[in-house]
């Protein structure tokens, strides 16, 4: 059915944004700071909304938990961590409404009840595109201990995944919508066939003899041509 083919391609593309937004949310890399002062050259920077990480250029080490109260103390990073979280919470009811309105469990997908969850995942990904353009718009605008600033790769997955469920629940929502009235879920109409009256009434049809087969005027004919040819009766009289 095409609704249920609709629903399985949002919870599969939905899953995606929920997935990398997750990666934006926790990783510590929105933005990343070189050639801090009073530093080595090498030292590099990593900067999230929940923690902060250092590391070095030709080492794998990274070293994370470092306090910057400064930092933290953003408007930007509270708005952030609240949005941030609010997205994945209502792109995972979407994701459920979704679910629960596929055929797996039902004679028929609630094309409702998954439009309800597409529309959640439209929300969500507004939440996650909010606060992360708002946070590249004063990327360099924050307090930072060196004017060398880098947008870190958060940022690119945030917009993707953010993008990614916006896109997402707007095309289900309205290709759900034009389905709710079952003129393109691919379901078959209903066929009430009553079954026919097979009984067939007795013949009616009187054979007719062999002699009612013959015309009328055939008949009439006939008897003239007998009285015809009768022999000719002579009465004598004495």
């Amino acid at each position: 059915m095409r609704a249920l083919s609709i629903i399985i391609f949002g919870l599969v593309s939905a899953s995606c944004g929920w997935i990398l937004t997750l990666t934006s949310t926790v990783a510590p890399n929105w933005r990343t700071i070189h050639n801090i002062t009073g530093q080595p050259s090498d030292l590099m920077l990593h900067q999230g909304i929940w923690d902060i990480c250092r590391s070095f250029t030709g080492s794998r080490d990274v070293l994370c938990n470092h306090e910057d109260s400064e930092y933290f103390n953003n408007q930007i990073i509270e708005v952030a961590r609240r949005m941030m979280v609010a997205s994945l919470i209502v792109t995972l009811i979407g994701l459920g409404l979704m679910t629960v309105g596929t055929t797996c469990w039902t004679d028929k997908p609630r094309i409702k009840l998954a439009g309800l969850g597409s529309f959640l995942i439209l929300c969500s990904g507004v939440l996650a595109i909010i606060p992360i353009a708002w946070y590249n718009h004063i990327l360099k605008d924050i307090n930072s201990p060196s004017t060398d600033i880098r947008t870190g790769y958060c940022i690119i997955l945030g917009y993707i995944g953010g993008l990614t469920e916006f896109l997402e629940g707007f095309v289900i929502f309205i290709l759900l919508y034009r389905c709710s009235g079952g003129r393109n879920r691919g379901e078959r109409p209903e066929l009430n066939i009553e079954p026919k009256d097979m009984t067939t009434a007795p013949s009616t049809s009187v054979t007719r003899s062999r002699a009612s087969s013959v015309p009328s005027h055939i008949e009439k004919q006939d008897i003239n041509f007998r009285r015809d040819n009768r022999p000719n009766k002579i009465s004598l009289t004495l």
